[in-house]
């Protein structure tokens, strides 16, 4: 079976982005209080390939150009779990994560040095319970679930990154994370959850990979959640055990349980999300939204 990731101009999509269409990103306007609050996004991240598909980078892009320009973004990754809440480095230009394996060199070449973000640091920090501690990590950056999306959102690295790290997968305490989240919104900060709608790759076949053929418990399971979601249902998406494609479409649940953070930090967590991507990769649904 050929390799789809064996590209012999490995991100030469997003090299082509960088020359055509990043430049647009210059045009936005900056968040200003007259905007509102930023709204919370929930997106399927994708692995370092997404730098190969244009598809998906004009799809990302193109959501960051229908948003100011948030002050700072503040994200939780599917890709770091903790037994305590825990933010990445606030320092300028710390060191990515390269949290992954198997693909090109060149993906582990790329860098996103994003500025300082202590003041966003601190920002979270006074929103936590004084019965939880926050750790502030000196070294870790941003591992692949946050900066694979953000470098094309925000190509030019301008806007303060941290990393939250994922303490539970209960949804009623990540749930009432969010709802602690929910205040830096109103100052010009994006929250956003990442993680992929769908994830089973212990199940990817061949024909998902070479054909994009969309199995049924994929298709099913971003069905389910779809309309639970239009409903602002959100018991029943926190019942996801239970939901029809479980467990083929999260073998492990990291990737579906963001999802939370992004609800609890809407202003109401039972309006319908604003659905902006709803298609497919290798048979996996990339669904991503924002709630106001």
């Amino acid at each position: 079976m050929p390799n789809p990731f064996d590209n012999p101009n490995p991100a030469g999509a997003f090299d082509d982005f960088l020359r055509t269409v990043a430049p647009a990103a210059k045009t936005r306007h900056a968040w200003t209080p007259a905007d509102g609050p930023m709204p919370a996004l929930y997106l399927s991240h994708g692995a370092p390939p997404l730098f190969d598909d244009p598809h998906w980078i004009n799809q990302l892009f193109g959501w960051a150009q229908n948003l100011p320009t948030p002050r700072a973004v503040l994200i939780v990754s599917a890709h770091w779990e903790s037994q305590s809440a825990m933010l990445s480095s606030p320092v300028a230009a710390t060191p990515l994560v390269y949290d992954f394996g198997g693909f090109a060199q060149r993906y582990f070449e790329m860098t996103y040095a994003t500025p300082d973000a202590t003041t966003l640091a601190a920002q979270v920090a006074a929103l936590m319970p004084d019965t939880e501690s926050l750790h502030t990590s000196a070294t870790r950056g941003l591992d692949h679930g946050a900066w694979v999306p953000l470098k094309v959102m925000y190509p030019y690295a301008d806007v303060p990154v941290l990393q939250l790290s994922m303490p539970t997968h209960d949804p009623q305490k990540l749930l009432d994370l969010g709802r602690r989240l929910r205040p830096l919104r109103e100052q010009g900060v994006l929250v956003i959850g990442s993680g992929y709608m769908t994830h089973g790759l212990p199940y990817i076949t061949r024909d998902m990979i070479m054909y994009g053929t969309i199995p049924g418990w994929s298709s099913e399971f971003d069905a389910w959640s779809t309309e639970a979601l239009l409903r602002g249902d959100i018991d029943t998406l926190a019942d996801y055990r239970r939901a029809p494609g479980m467990p083929y479409a999260h073998p492990t649940v990291e990737h579906f349980t963001p999802l939370f953070i992004t609800m609890g930090a809407a202003t109401d967590a039972t309006a319908a999300p604003k659905m902006i991507i709803s298609d497919y990769a290798m048979g996996m649904a990339k669904r991503s939204f924002q709630v106001a």
